[in-house]
């Protein structure tokens, strides 16, 4: 959400370089594969006709000529009994609005590759306005959609619902799919029919929006959900806060979606001339099934949503699994030496390295002060940059700028600068001492900034920045918002967020930063123009990340999902797993190393040093190809499998996991995707364990031969009787001949 204080500013876009008004009663909004069409009447209300495959103009004509109709941003008060988009309480205390289309815009945002529709809508009585907006891509079959809502009356409107945008979903055999979780447990995939009544997904964190819900969905509109076939409508609201995801079903002949903002507890007072913004949510559709969908949000993420891209993610060690709090100068010397003769590419000192009244040695105390702790880095940050450097790799640190400790130099300097209900004491989160600063205060959103800046103007080698953050808003009271604005305090607080990461981006836009958040709680497009990558969860737990980066896939792409090697047992789950079987699942995103590589035996070392080698051949496929999920872990056949597929289609790279252990096991065969069926592929294995090859080791293949049969995989490797264990992992890689 984004407020423009100046009226002159609300329909000024800076990129404009063409704006017409255009006279036609209807509007087509295409990318490339897609196309969403609207009826547009001067004077009456704006109705949505058709959203799906581009089509003809032939069809489009007929289109508009029979479709049914649905509005296309329904309000509260006049004639509409559904669920609405968007409610009021005007000065005067009228609770009605009554939209008529005014205008149309259409503006082609040629650096942006894009075009903007804008179908500009007032109230028939009221001088209330608002704006539809449609940005559709022209290199990724993604349309956002946001409003822009004002007014002129002399006193505050009070915004009560304000929704982004509203999609209606033909009834019949609809299948919703959408992530739920839990820390140590996200991106767990669900799937149930719609079914009447209403369905609602929804955040109230405040700092947090994915650790449990997510705010995206997949609906299958042809039944029960299927990975490369069927029709498929997905939607993601871009919001780093609280959202609110509503599918009202009723008597008619609609499933009617709206999603934004969550406005509870959140109204809104909007000022004369104030526009208030929603934020985007963005849509795409497939007729290649759920997986065909995902490609779609991978390629406009990686393209326009995420920093950086399409810049290749590097392999590296994490302090955290390895000595938690506990940091010293010769631990850290000897992890960057460690990763570096592994092959990696980055260390990253975790959590513990700060702290001068109060050393932080738990989580109990220091967020806030952030100050080097002499007595375990007595020469500093900098002896351990010059360190990696010397070592052929670059350095990373972690940070939580967003909170602080009642045992803090910071709390007891600015005790007003977090977040707490006047006349209460504070309520407390993670080590029973830990507070929300209060992003709504401009001071504190400068005093975060400076947390990075102050870092990077004193040590502007550092190339990588672990963003955490460990807390949900568990105190709703601002003491810079004042009395009649407590409201605000959910919007605000991303707000100030955005203005901070924003602010970072512009000064230091080819640094590395992760989005963490008690691991996957900041899993969210929302915060992709700010973050390369998140951290997918805390649980490192081989078998469970499975099912958690699976889940993931679904919207956010492999060069975004942090995937790291740890150890065993499991810190989480305490579950032994083999090697091979962490090394795999981690390949399959963005690699790295989550544990005491000083621990491991000259075995285990060698085979890690294979597999980062491996990895750097296929990272260009795994972070930047197509994805597609061929054997889901949650059909419960034994087996999850999916694979990347490289732009030009010359490379390929097959995963394929056991994940249940029988005795005597009958695996199903796994057809392959996404290859050229004319074409022929080589195969080889990758990180090879067995004493004997398999026995399509350097075999070739065509590709329509792959995509019709499949391969079948061994349910065990071939191993001596001391190494033999129940998992069973491959990765295969394919190579065009």
């Amino acid at each position: 959400m984004i407020i423009i204080n100046k009226r002159n500013l609300f329909f000024l876009i800076s990129v404009w370089l063409l704006s017409t008004l255009l006279s036609a009663q209807n509007v087509t909004i295409s990318t490339p594969h897609t196309q969403l069409l609207l009826s547009v009447p001067n004077g009456g209300t704006p109705e949505q006709l058709y959203y799906g495959s581009r089509t003809s103009d032939a069809d489009i004509r007929s289109i508009c000529e029979t479709a049914r109709r649905r509005n296309a941003y329904p309000v509260y008060g006049m004639g509409y009994p559904c669920e609405t988009a968007l409610s009021v309480r005007h000065a005067d205390g009228n609770l009605t609005l009554q939209m008529a289309v005014i205008g149309v815009k259409e503006t082609r945002l040629t650096k942006e590759n894009a075009t903007l529709t804008v179908i500009e809508l007032k109230d028939k009585v009221y001088p209330f306005f608002v704006n539809i907006c449609y940005k559709a891509w022209q290199d990724a079959d993604v349309i956002e959609t946001w409003t822009e809502i004002r007014h002129e009356e002399k006193k505050p409107v009070q915004l009560q619902q304000f929704a982004s945008a509203y999609l209606p979903v033909r009834r019949g055999n609809v299948w919703l799919s959408h992530l739920s979780g839990a820390w140590a447990n996200e991106g767990q995939l669900c799937q149930e029919a719609l079914q009447p009544g209403m369905k609602v997904i929804k955040n109230t964190d405040g700092v947090r929006n994915s650790q449990s819900a997510h705010a995206e969905v997949m609906f299958s509109l042809d039944g029960k959900p299927q990975e490369n076939t069927g029709r498929v409508i997905g939607a993601a609201l871009c919001y780093s806060g609280n959202y609110k995801l509503r599918i009202d079903t009723q008597e008619d002949d609609w499933h009617h979606f709206l999603a934004g903002i969550n406005e509870e507890n959140s109204w809104y007072n909007l000022k004369k001339e104030e526009v208030f913004r929603t934020p985007a949510l963005a849509l795409t559709y497939s007729d290649e099934g759920m997986s065909g969908c995902s490609r779609k949000f991978h390629q406009w993420a990686r393209l326009h949503k995420l920093a950086n891209g399409n810049t290749p993610r590097k392999i590296l060690l994490n302090s955290w699994e390895g000595v938690y709090f506990k940091i010293n100068e010769d631990g850290m010397n000897r992890m960057i030496k460690d990763i570096a003769d592994l092959g990696g590419e980055l260390f990253v000192m975790d959590d513990g390295w700060f702290g001068d009244r109060y050393p932080r040695n738990s989580d109990k105390t220091s967020l806030g002060d952030w100050t080097i702790d002499r007595r375990k880095l007595p020469n500093g940050i900098k002896i351990l940059i010059d360190s990696a450097r010397n070592n052929g790799i670059d350095f990373g640190i972690w940070i939580e700028p967003e909170m602080t400790n009642t045992r803090s130099e910071l709390y007891e300097k600015h005790p007003e600068w977090v977040l707490k209900a006047p006349q209460r004491d504070p309520v407390t989160g993670r080590g029973g001492t830990q507070l929300v600063l209060d992003l709504s205060n401009p001071e504190v959103q400068d005093f975060v900034f400076n947390v990075v800046d102050n870092l990077m103007t004193a040590y502007p080698e550092i190339d990588y920045i672990k963003w955490d953050a460990n807390m949900s808003i568990l105190n709703h009271g601002s003491d810079f918002l004042g009395k009649d604005n407590q409201s605000h305090l959910y919007i605000a607080y991303h707000e100030g967020l955005e203005n901070v990461c924003r602010r970072i981006r512009n000064k230091y836009p080819d640094i590395t930063m992760q989005a963490c958040a008690s691991g996957g709680g900041r899993v969210n497009f929302g915060f992709f123009p700010y973050f390369d990558e998140f951290w997918t969860s805390d649980n490192t737990d081989a078998l469970q990340r499975i099912y958690m980066q699976w889940g993931t896939s679904y919207f956010f792409p492999a060069v975004a999902m942090g995937s790291h090697i740890s150890a065993s047992p499991n810190h989480q789950t305490f579950r032994h797993v083999p090697l091979k079987f962490r090394i795999d699942v981690a390949m399959s995103g963005r690699l790295g190393v989550e544990l005491q590589p000083s621990s491991m035996s000259e075995d285990e070392l060698s085979m890690c040093r294979n597999a980062i080698a491996d990895y750097k051949q296929i990272r260009p496929t795994v972070q930047q190809g197509d994805l597609y999920r061929l054997m889901s872990p949650y059909d419960n056949n034994g087996v999850a499998s999916l694979m990347y597929v490289a732009q030009d289609k010359k490379q390929a790279v097959l995963y394929w996991y056991k994940t249940e252990h029988f005795h005597n096991q009958h695996l199903p065969s796994v057809c392959l995707d996404g290859l050229e069926p004319d074409s022929y592929y080589r195969l080889t294995e990758l990180n090879r364990i067995d004493t004997q090859p398999l026995k399509i080791e350097g075999k070739v293949f065509s590709g329509s031969f792959l995509m019709s049969n499949g391969l079948d995989m061994p349910a065990n490797h071939v191993l001596d009787k001391k190494d033999r264990n129940e998992y069973a992992s491959r990765v295969i890689l394919l190579e065009k001949i």
